[in-house]
């Protein structure tokens, strides 16, 4: 039942994390959202308390542990728990190895990798004591196939997908916290737009000429999973759209 559950979600301003803060809100959930996008939170709010819903927004820039641990005092400060949390906020500035844009690799490893581990770590303690909960990582089909100019937002995605497995091993078994590993093929959001390779402009062209999935897709496959019984840990989800071919 996902009615009441307190869940966390970063990059909640814009696509994936938008999407499934204003879903599990319809359904009854208590959404404690972050993203460094003040005014975008705000305009997440209203929509969502407009239709009934209930939500805490904070300005959160996951590569900040302070922030990410912040976030999540917010929904301990305010319900005392977090039943869910959504481990969204990435990036995707592709380049080629060769550019050395050594810049946007750090950026690329401190949102993907260090702030999934850090938000993880802000919620494990309460997890933990309580025996329950459920993390839910947004890897991607990268975490599982390397591509030209991906090697770093691939290696990056790849280390989702290893550190969810690891969770999944640890925490599961042991503590009964459910671990899930969301992978989208090509979705309809803003990840493109950090893209500042002008070799790629024909891969972004291609996919937008693609049937892409939407975000809401990819909410509604979160909430299968957090909707699924609790002796049901569903760890991966790989959703492509039908005409992406790799």
């Amino acid at each position: 039942m996902i009615q009441d559950k307190v869940v966390v979600i970063t990059g909640a301003s814009s696509g994936i994390g938008h999407s499934t803060a204003k879903a599990l809100a319809k359904k009854g959930a208590k959404i404690v959202a972050g993203a460094r996008r003040l005014d975008r939170l705000e305009t997440l709010k209203k929509e969502i308390t407009d239709d009934g819903g209930e939500i805490t927004i904070c300005e959160t820039d996951v590569t900040k542990k302070a922030d990410c641990d912040n976030l999540v005092k917010q929904a301990l400060d305010k319900y005392g728990t977090v039943d869910v949390l959504v481990n969204n906020a990435g990036l995707m500035p592709l380049s080629f190895v060769k550019s050395l844009k050594v810049d946007e690799w750090d950026r690329m490893i401190d949102v993907n990798i260090k702030g999934v581990l850090y938000c993880t770590a802000a919620v494990v303690p309460t997890m933990t004591e309580k025996k329950s909960g459920h993390i839910i990582n947004i890897s991607s089909v990268a975490g599982r196939i390397v591509f030209p100019a991906g090697s770093v937002y691939c290696a990056t995605k790849h280390a989702v997908t290893a550190f969810s497995e690891g969770l999944r091993q640890e925490l599961s078994v042991r503590k009964n916290i459910r671990v899930t590993s969301i992978e989208p093929g090509v979705v309809q959001t803003e990840l493109t737009n950090t893209i500042t390779e002008d070799s790629l402009q024909g891969f972004i062209e291609k996919g937008k000429q693609m049937e892409a999935l939407q975000a809401d897709d990819i909410s509604n496959a979160i909430i299968f999973a957090i909707d699924a019984p609790n002796h049901m840990n569903v760890n991966e989800i790989l959703i492509r759209p039908t005409t992406q071919d790799h």
